[in-house]
């Protein structure tokens, strides 16, 4: 078919009438297929429960350096614990702080103390003038929450497939007010993008205006190949160590898509000054975090071989249901000029780029055909895409049976909005 563009207005309108006709046919099935967020589906969930059965069924809740771990006591976690994580991220284990279930609780409490307390030896962020923080987009809606919640006005940088526009974000970072920037560098949310190593060094060798900027590097998906050849991602604290840079990152990373989306484990890592600062406020904040199921996760996974041999089985899962709704998109979208998108190769994501002006209508028509999709426009900061073009798809949780549909769905939807925007309805 030609690009929806060379049609004629007769020719369009034709073609309006015919995919609204189908729009009305997935209408009448009641159909309810939900695809918003990036949740691991039961059947994950089960595999991980049977590699657990041994952690579960354990009495012995002595860890490694005969700490009692039903016990008060050891507030940034056990050492086998540590370790992993400092496995998984090349990092020494005494610049990992492990948490519970949730690196996103971790990131938000570490804005929290840059916002009340100040990191670095500089004052509160919220008690300097107008502070800033950088938005990678698009990017994930819950970096953009957070950022929001504290009232820090954000600046937006675009993210391509080798990063973010270095050279926007160069000039950005001139201004002193600006304090910093979250990110995915790895398989990122929403378009599956891994940073380039000449990406990795221009960020780890920024000279930002603000001695107190801080940038979230939120590693989720450090992990997550769905392929055997893993796509590389550089040592953002080898790189920064290069320049002197180290105090400037933050990174997180957790097992929420390793294990249990409810019940993982999680990490900060930092430079030793960032560790103590973190420290500090941790010991008015906390006691332990639950240390049993640190050490669960430490018979079920003792090693990064027996990670990477739980993310293989993972991969085998979500292999099939990338590759329905990558199939279903090239059928229903390929050649038309109206959608682009990026086959990841790994990940929970994957990001449509539609023709500008359409997205909001083609989410809206999903939903009346009973798909859910995360809310249009939250891949952007206060939920408002400029453009109006980009769609997050989270194949995990639905079956592949579904996936099927709900590509077929919103294909037709994204068709519907395109050529209504080239009418001008």
């Amino acid at each position: 078919m030609k690009e929806l563009k060379n049609l004629s207005k007769q020719e369009l309108e034709s073609f309006l009438s015919e995919e609204e006709k189908k729009m009305n046919g997935y209408i009448s099935e009641n159909l309810s297929i939900n695809m918003a967020r990036g949740k691991p589906s039961p059947e994950q969930l089960d595999m991980s429960q049977k590699l657990f059965e041994n952690a579960f069924k354990t009495t012995n809740y002595i860890s490694r350096e005969g700490i009692d771990t039903r016990n008060y006591g050891n507030m940034d976690g056990i050492d086998e614990s540590k370790e992993f994580f400092a496995e998984m991220l090349s990092v020494p284990k005494e610049n990992v702080i492990v948490g519970g279930n949730a690196s996103l609780e971790l990131m938000f409490d570490f804005i929290s103390q840059c916002c009340v307390k100040g990191i670095g030896g500089c004052e509160p962020w919220l008690k300097q003038k107008d502070p800033k923080f950088i938005a990678i987009v698009p990017g994930y809606d819950r970096h953009f929450a957070i950022t929001e919640y504290f009232g820090l006005k954000m600046i937006n940088v675009p993210v391509y497939e080798s990063g973010p526009d270095m050279d926007m974000l160069g000039e950005v970072i001139k201004d002193p007010s600006v304090k910093g920037m979250f990110c995915v560098p790895k398989y990122s949310n929403p378009d599956g993008f891994t940073y380039s190593d000449e990406t990795v060094e221009a960020i780890a060798k920024m000279k930002p205006a603000a001695k107190d900027f801080r940038v979230i590097w939120d590693n989720a998906y450090y992990i997550h190949d769905l392929y055997d050849e893993t796509e590389h991602l550089s040592n953002i604290f080898e790189e920064a160590k290069k320049y002197g840079n180290e105090d400037y990152f933050i990174e997180f990373a957790s097992t929420s898509k390793v294990t249990f989306a409810g019940a993982g484990i999680s990490c900060i890592v930092a430079s030793d000054n960032n560790i103590a600062e973190i420290k500090s406020r941790m010991k008015v904040q906390i006691i332990s975090y639950d240390k049993m199921n640190q050490l669960r996760h430490a018979i079920a996974l003792p090693d990064m071989a027996a990670a990477r041999e739980q993310m293989k089985r993972e991969a085998a899962i979500l292999r099939p249901k990338f590759k329905t709704v990558l199939e279903g998109l090239d059928k229903g979208l390929n050649g038309l000029g109206i959608a682009k998108w990026h086959d990841p190769k790994g990940g929970y994501f994957i990001g449509l780029r539609v023709m500008t002006g359409s997205a909001s209508y083609a989410g809206e028509l999903c939903k009346k055909a009973g798909l859910t999709l995360t809310k249009v426009g939250a891949a952007f900061p206060y939920n408002n895409d400029p453009d109006d073009m980009e769609i997050r798809i989270a194949p995990s949780y639905p079956s592949v049976e579904d996936l099927k549909k709900a590509t077929e769905i919103l294909t037709t939807a994204v068709r519907i909005a395109a050529a209504r925007e080239l009418l001008g309805k």
